[in-house]
């Protein structure tokens, strides 16, 4: 089994999780035995536990960019506007509301897109202080109101999108039945079949929430995402070496892939 790499999207390197219920070989759907047999490759954790709007903000900052770049971001954050030296008794959400926006944009440089990401963050930090008024009180809410009901106040937030809500109800809330698509699940889904070719972000959440289990939709996420790092990236996926080459050939549609060709298009342009 692959370890889990050290740095994990959006949950942090430390975010907390247990085992999570694996029955291989007991699939009922297509997608079920996909998120199984990557459950074989890297590890099956239930999520959750995370503070809620530390997870929003380095969510916000991993948008567009690599984990090796929004990681410093987000310790370069806390850094100076959560710790004893800088901020004292100052929540978290108060630090980055009142925060100068240049400040914070330089301090989350590596992160990419800083200007546009120091915005959001201090908008969502003044709109979260308005209603909720503490980072603690905001966690209580993700963590205590219905998962729906959080969603549809996260998307709510200028500049929070469903797989950034989708992402704290995830890491923080812990939240069964929680699949948030990104880049990779959005490719990975479709070109695998698990979801029709044309599918947008939240048709493809909908298809996999519908026929993955509760239990198993936070680690298939984990693991979708880095199987598409590892094996079916956009450019170049492993089966075009052989079928040998991808773990999970055999339960692939590979649409948009001409393997004889060696050519990839997004499954979409297999409509046109």
């Amino acid at each position: 089994m692959v370890e889990e790499p050290a740095e994990n999207i959006s949950g942090g390197p430390e975010s907390p999780a247990q085992r999570a219920a694996f029955e291989p070989g007991a699939a009922e759907t297509h997608a079920e035995r996909v998120v199984d047999t990557l459950g074989e490759l890297y590890w099956q954790k239930a999520y959750g536990g995370r503070d809620a709007f530390e997870c929003l903000v380095r969510t916000i900052l991993s948008q567009n960019t690599s984990d090796k770049a929004s990681q410093p971001a987000h310790d370069s954050l806390l850094e100076r506007y959560d710790s004893d030296d800088t901020a004292g008794d100052t929540d978290l959400v108060s630090a980055l509301a009142d925060a100068e926006q240049s400040k914070l944009a330089e301090t989350i440089s590596s992160a990419g897109l800083y200007n546009q990401k120091s915005e959001v963050i201090i908008d969502a930090a003044t709109e979260i202080r308005a209603e909720f008024d503490t980072a603690a009180d905001f966690d209580a809410f993700v963590k205590a109101e219905s998962p729906e009901t959080v969603r549809e106040r996260l998307l709510e937030i200028r500049g929070v999108g469903p797989k950034t809500a989708d992402c704290v109800l995830l890491f923080a809330g812990g939240r069964g039945g929680v699949f948030p698509v990104d880049t990779h699940v959005h490719r990975i889904a479709r070109r695998m079949g698990l979801a029709a070719a044309d599918a947008d972000h939240e048709e493809v959440r909908e298809a996999l929430e519908a026929a993955v289990p509760a239990e198993k939709c936070g680690f298939g996420h984990t693991a979708m995402i880095q199987f598409g790092r590892e094996y079916c990236s956009a450019r170049k996926p492993a089966c075009l070496d052989g079928p040998e080459a991808c773990p999970l050939y055999d339960d692939c549609d590979r649409v948009g892939i001409d393997e004889v060709a060696e050519s990839v298009v997004d499954p979409a342009e297999t409509l046109d």
